[in-house]
Protein backbone atom coordinates (compact mmCIF):
# COMPACT_ATOMS: atom_id res chain seq x y z
CA UNK A 1 0.00 0.00 0.00
CA UNK A 2 1.58 3.60 -0.69
CA UNK A 3 1.67 6.16 1.98
CA UNK A 4 -1.45 8.07 0.04
CA UNK A 5 -3.45 5.15 0.02
CA UNK A 6 -2.79 4.45 3.75
CA UNK A 7 -3.60 8.40 4.54
CA UNK A 8 -7.09 7.32 2.37
CA UNK A 9 -7.58 4.51 4.54
CA UNK A 10 -6.89 6.17 7.92
CA UNK A 11 -9.69 9.34 6.86
CA UNK A 12 -12.20 6.09 5.81
CA UNK A 13 -11.37 4.86 9.42
CA UNK A 14 -12.15 7.89 10.89
CA UNK A 15 -15.39 8.94 8.93
CA UNK A 16 -16.88 5.28 9.11
CA UNK A 17 -16.01 5.53 13.31
CA UNK A 18 -17.98 8.80 12.99
CA UNK A 19 -20.76 7.24 11.91
CA UNK A 20 -21.19 4.89 14.07
CA UNK A 21 -20.84 7.49 16.90
CA UNK A 22 -23.43 9.55 15.70
CA UNK A 23 -25.88 8.50 12.45
CA UNK A 24 -26.00 11.76 12.08
CA UNK A 25 -23.10 13.09 11.67
CA UNK A 26 -22.43 15.56 8.50
CA UNK A 27 -18.98 14.71 8.57
CA UNK A 28 -17.50 13.72 4.62
CA UNK A 29 -14.55 11.75 3.79
CA UNK A 30 -12.96 14.88 2.26
CA UNK A 31 -13.09 16.80 5.44
CA UNK A 32 -11.01 13.59 7.65
CA UNK A 33 -8.93 13.31 4.40
CA UNK A 34 -7.72 17.06 5.00
CA UNK A 35 -7.43 16.39 8.49
CA UNK A 36 -5.08 12.91 8.02
CA UNK A 37 -3.07 15.18 5.28
CA UNK A 38 -2.30 18.21 8.22
CA UNK A 39 -1.09 15.74 10.82
CA UNK A 40 1.52 14.46 8.88
CA UNK A 41 3.11 17.58 7.82
CA UNK A 42 0.92 18.64 4.85
CA UNK A 43 -1.03 21.95 3.58
CA UNK A 44 -3.93 19.81 2.62
CA UNK A 45 -5.26 16.62 0.72
CA UNK A 46 -4.01 17.55 -2.52
CA UNK A 47 -0.74 18.29 -1.23
CA UNK A 48 -0.30 14.98 0.47
CA UNK A 49 -1.70 13.04 -2.71
CA UNK A 50 0.33 15.52 -5.31
CA UNK A 51 3.76 14.58 -3.05
CA UNK A 52 3.16 11.27 -1.99
CA UNK A 53 2.42 10.39 -5.03
CA UNK A 54 5.64 11.24 -6.78
CA UNK A 55 3.83 14.02 -8.63
CA UNK A 56 5.51 17.09 -7.21
CA UNK A 57 7.50 19.29 -9.09
CA UNK A 58 11.30 20.03 -8.20
CA UNK A 59 10.39 23.65 -6.74
CA UNK A 60 6.83 22.07 -4.63
CA UNK A 61 6.85 22.65 -1.30
CA UNK A 62 7.51 19.03 0.17
CA UNK A 63 5.75 19.27 3.76
CA UNK A 64 6.96 18.79 7.07
CA UNK A 65 6.38 15.00 6.03
CA UNK A 66 10.18 14.63 6.99
CA UNK A 67 10.50 16.41 10.07
CA UNK A 68 9.55 15.60 13.37
CA UNK A 69 8.68 17.87 16.43
CA UNK A 70 11.15 18.77 19.24
CA UNK A 71 14.50 17.52 17.66
CA UNK A 72 15.97 21.19 17.82
CA UNK A 73 18.62 19.71 20.03
CA UNK A 74 19.59 16.83 17.51
CA UNK A 75 21.95 19.19 15.32
CA UNK A 76 21.22 19.38 11.77
CA UNK A 77 22.36 22.09 8.51
CA UNK A 78 19.72 23.49 6.36
CA UNK A 79 20.05 24.46 2.78
CA UNK A 80 17.94 26.56 0.64
CA UNK A 81 19.32 24.98 -2.68
CA UNK A 82 19.76 21.10 -2.39
CA UNK A 83 23.24 21.23 -4.60
CA UNK A 84 24.71 23.09 -1.94
CA UNK A 85 23.27 20.51 0.61
CA UNK A 86 24.57 17.62 -1.79
CA UNK A 87 28.31 18.81 -1.61
CA UNK A 88 28.02 19.01 2.10
CA UNK A 89 26.32 15.41 2.16
CA UNK A 90 29.55 14.13 0.44
CA UNK A 91 31.54 15.15 3.24
CA UNK A 92 29.03 13.48 5.67
CA UNK A 93 29.19 9.52 5.96
CA UNK A 94 26.46 9.37 8.00
CA UNK A 95 24.30 12.19 6.51
CA UNK A 96 21.07 11.66 5.76
CA UNK A 97 19.50 14.45 2.83
CA UNK A 98 15.56 15.05 3.75
CA UNK A 99 13.37 17.47 2.36
CA UNK A 100 11.79 20.14 4.56
CA UNK A 101 9.13 22.20 2.56
CA UNK A 102 11.40 24.49 -0.15
CA UNK A 103 14.63 23.84 1.69
CA UNK A 104 16.47 20.85 2.57
CA UNK A 105 18.56 19.60 5.64
CA UNK A 106 20.89 16.99 7.00
CA UNK A 107 20.69 15.05 10.24
CA UNK A 108 22.13 12.32 11.60
CA UNK A 109 20.87 8.74 12.45
CA UNK A 110 19.08 9.92 16.12
CA UNK A 111 16.75 12.28 13.90
CA UNK A 112 16.17 9.23 11.44
CA UNK A 113 14.86 7.57 14.50
CA UNK A 114 12.95 10.08 15.74
CA UNK A 115 11.07 9.88 12.43
CA UNK A 116 10.29 6.22 13.40
CA UNK A 117 12.41 4.76 10.99
CA UNK A 118 15.75 2.81 10.40
CA UNK A 119 18.38 4.44 9.77
CA UNK A 120 20.27 1.39 8.35
CA UNK A 121 17.07 0.30 5.56
CA UNK A 122 18.84 -0.29 2.41
CA UNK A 123 16.52 2.01 1.27
CA UNK A 124 18.85 4.63 2.42
CA UNK A 125 21.58 3.09 0.55
CA UNK A 126 19.69 3.03 -3.01
CA UNK A 127 19.29 6.52 -2.89
CA UNK A 128 22.77 7.70 -1.68
CA UNK A 129 20.65 8.96 2.05
CA UNK A 130 18.93 11.69 -0.33
CA UNK A 131 15.69 11.78 -0.05
CA UNK A 132 15.57 14.79 -2.51
CA UNK A 133 17.67 13.30 -5.21
CA UNK A 134 15.85 9.83 -4.54
CA UNK A 135 12.07 11.15 -4.92
CA UNK A 136 9.42 9.15 -6.45
CA UNK A 137 12.04 6.17 -6.67
CA UNK A 138 10.81 2.72 -5.33
CA UNK A 139 13.30 2.96 -2.40
CA UNK A 140 11.80 6.86 -1.39
CA UNK A 141 8.05 5.05 -1.73
CA UNK A 142 9.73 2.79 0.62
CA UNK A 143 10.64 5.10 3.07
CA UNK A 144 7.42 7.29 3.05
CA UNK A 145 5.27 3.97 3.24
CA UNK A 146 7.09 4.09 6.85
CA UNK A 147 7.24 7.42 7.64
CA UNK A 148 3.29 7.48 7.31
CA UNK A 149 3.16 4.46 9.74
CA UNK A 150 5.11 6.02 12.20
CA UNK A 151 3.77 7.07 15.20
CA UNK A 152 1.58 10.38 15.09
CA UNK A 153 3.41 12.02 17.74
CA UNK A 154 6.58 11.90 15.59
CA UNK A 155 4.82 14.50 13.03
CA UNK A 156 4.70 18.03 12.91
CA UNK A 157 1.37 18.87 12.07
CA UNK A 158 0.72 21.40 9.54
CA UNK A 159 -2.50 23.98 10.70
CA UNK A 160 -3.86 24.70 6.86
CA UNK A 161 -3.17 26.45 4.05
CA UNK A 162 -4.61 29.38 5.26
CA UNK A 163 -2.17 29.83 7.69
CA UNK A 164 0.92 29.21 5.54
CA UNK A 165 -0.19 32.02 2.96
CA UNK A 166 3.68 33.24 2.72
CA UNK A 167 4.80 29.90 1.87
CA UNK A 168 1.92 28.12 -0.28
CA UNK A 169 1.57 28.67 -4.05
CA UNK A 170 -1.17 26.47 -5.76
CA UNK A 171 -0.33 23.50 -6.78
Amino acid sequence: MTAAEELKVRARVRLNRARREDARTTQTLGAHLQTVAREVGFLHWEHARRVLGGLAAPDMDMGDFWHAPRTGLLLHSWFVRHDEAVAVLAGQPHGFLLPYRRQCFIVRAPFIDALGLDATDHAWQAIGRDLVAGYGTDAWARLAGQRVRAPLPTFQPRLSSAHANTTYRKL
